[in-house]
């Protein structure tokens, strides 16, 4: 499960994935909330490729496969190549853990309309 540490940033994640022109009329955002006695493993930057954000390069999917066949953390914070600095983060379903992941209930969510103009 694909998630971003801010609002702002899982609008831009899912912006920048968007046809061109098409203003999606059916978003929702839903708040999560990750218990601080759980464990977030983070990426080390050291182990991307050079250029990690500008390709979708197959090392990258192979370390989130990797990661989740693990089990060992129930998140896992990734970063954002739309917003370097920004960080999101994998949440692992089949961990032990997830089920004390708090989600809120899902609200409507619009991109303004001066972005597809």
């Amino acid at each position: 499960m694909y998630a971003s540490s801010s609002l702002a940033l899982a609008a831009v994640e899912t912006f920048v994935n968007l046809e061109p022109n098409l203003r999606p009329a059916d978003l929702v955002s839903i708040e999560g909330k990750i218990p601080e006695n759980l464990e977030i493993a983070r990426l080390d930057l050291r182990h991307l490729p050079s250029n990690w954000y500008r390709t979708r390069d197959e090392s990258l999917r192979n370390f989130g496969d990797t990661w989740i066949r693990a089990g060992r953390t129930v998140a896992l914070l990734l970063p954002s190549a739309a917003i370097r600095g920004e960080w999101n983060l994998l949440l692992n379903p089949a961990h032990a853990a997830f089920s004390q992941i708090k989600f809120g209930d899902p609200q409507q969510f619009t991109f303004d309309e001066r972005m597809f103009s």
